[in-house]
C-alpha cells in the first residue's frame, strides 16, 4: 500500500507467464523448495506491545494529506490520543482505529490513523499478533514493511483489503526485474493462489505481484470472529514468505518467542530469487500500521466488493465505520 497505490484495480488480473523449459522450471523449483526449507534460528530483537505503539522514540504518526486521495485526516499522536483513536487498554492491547462518533456531510474527510516505526530493517522474521483488523465498506486496512526509495527499495504487503473483502491480498512492489515464478504454486498453501506475476511497479502500473489468500478467517469479518490471529514474514536474500495462522492454531514455538518457520508447512505466500533478486530489490523497511478511508482501491472495488451507494456517502455516516479498528496484541522482529 503506497502513494501511487490509487493505481490499483479492484483485484489484479493474472499476468501470462512466458514460455519456459521444463528444465528451466524444475531448476527454479528446486531453488524455491531449498530456500523454504532451511532451517534459521531467530532471536528476539524488537518486541513491540502497549505503550510502545504511542512512543515517539519508536513509532511516528503520519499527519500528512493522504498519498493516496482518501477522505482522510491522519491524526497525529497527540491528536489521536486525544481524541480516542490510539490507546491501550487495561489488558495491554492496543487500539487503533477509525473515529466512529462524528456525523458528517457526504465529501468531508474522516479522521484516522497511520504509524511506522522509527527503525529499518533489512530482513529478518516480522510476527504481527491482531487479535481484530478493520473492515467495513470505505475502509482500507493494511499492515506493510517499505522502503524510502519507492518503488526501487520495494514494498511488501502482509495485510491489505478494502471494504467487505473475504480474502487477504498479499503484495510486493519493487522496482524492474521481479516477478512470481508460476511454478511456486505448488509450493504454498491450498488456500493461496497466484495472481499478477509481475512485481515491478510505477505510476502507471502498480498492481505488484500477489497472493489471494481464501482462508475466510485470514482477513475481515471473517478474522475477528476468530480472535484473529497471527502473521508471520521471513525475509531473507533467498526469498520473502509469509503464513498466517488463526488464533487457534499458533504454533507453541511462536507463542514461546521460538519461532522455526521450517516447521510451518506451505507459506501463504512464497516470492522467491528465482524470478527477483531479493537482497537487491528490498531493503531499509520500517513497518507500517494503517486504515485508510476512500482512495484508490477502495474506492474502484466499492460495489464489487459488497458496498452500496457511494464512499463519501458512507463515510459521512458514523456508525458505518464501528469495526474500522484494529486491536494489538503485539508486532515482534526476530534476527538470525
Amino acid at each position: 500500500m503506497h502513494f501511487l497505490s490509487s493505481f490499483l484495480l479492484s483485484l489484479p488480473l493474472l499476468s501470462l507467464a512466458g514460455h519456459r523449459t521444463r528444465s528451466f522450471g524444475q531448476q527454479h523449483r528446486r531453488a524455491a523448495l531449498k530456500a523454504r526449507n532451511t532451517t534459521t534460528t531467530y532471536v528476539l530483537e524488537d518486541f513491540y506491545q502497549g505503550q510502545s505503539f504511542l512512543n515517539s522514540s519508536l513509532w511516528t504518526f503520519f499527519d500528512d494529506t493522504d498519498p493516496t486521495a482518501g477522505l482522510v485526516n491522519y491524526q497525529s499522536s497527540a491528536d489521536a490520543q486525544s481524541k480516542g483513536l490510539a490507546y491501550v487498554q487495561e489488558d495491554g492491547t492496543t487500539i487503533l482505529k477509525v473515529d466512529n462518533t462524528t456525523t458528517l456531510t457526504s465529501g468531508q474527510y474522516r479522521d484516522s490513523v497511520r504509524i511506522a516505526t522509527t527503525k529499518s530493517y533489512n530482513g529478518g522474521l516480522f510476527i504481527a499478533d491482531f487479535y481484530a483488523m478493520p473492515y467495513g465498506c470505505a475502509t482500507w486496512p493494511a499492515f506493510w514493511t517499505v522502503g524510502p526509495n519507492w518503488p526501487n527499495q520495494g514494498e511488501i504487503d502482509i495485510i491489505e483489503g478494502v471494504n467487505l473483502n473475504t480474502h487477504n491480498q498479499i503484495t510486493l512492489h519493487s522496482g524492474d526485474d521481479c516477478a512470481i515464478q508460476s511454478t511456486l504454486s505448488s509450493l504454498v498453501s491450498s488456500n493461496s493462489t497466484i495472481g499478477n506475476l509481475q512485481c515491478a511497479s510505477s505510476a502507471s502500473s502498480n498492481t505488484g505481484c500477489t497472493y489471494i489468500d481464501s482462508d475466510a478467517r485470514s482477513y475481515g469479518k471473517g478474522f475477528n470472529q476468530q480472535g484473529g490471529g497471527v502473521y508471520a514474514m521471513e525475509w531473507t536474500n533467498e526469498a520473502i514468505q509469509m503464513w498466517f495462522f488463526s488464533r487457534a492454531h499458533i504454533p507453541s514455538d511462536i507463542t514461546n518467542k521460538t519461532p522455526n518457520p521450517s516447521s510451518w508447512g506451505n507459506p501463504a505466500a512464497l516470492f522467491s530469487n528465482s524470478g527477483c533478486d531479493i537482497g537487491s530489490h528490498f531493503s531499509d523497511h520500517t513497518i507500517t500500521i494503517n486504515t485508510d478511508v476512500c482512495g484508490g482501491w477502495t474506492e474502484s472495488a466499492f460495489s464489487s466488493s459488497g458496498c452500496s451507494g457511494t464512499c463519501a456517502d458512507t463515510v459521512a455516516v458514523a456508525s458505518n465505520f464501528d469495526n474500522a479498528q484494529w486491536s494489538i496484541n503485539y508486532v515482534a522482529t526476530y534476527q538470525s
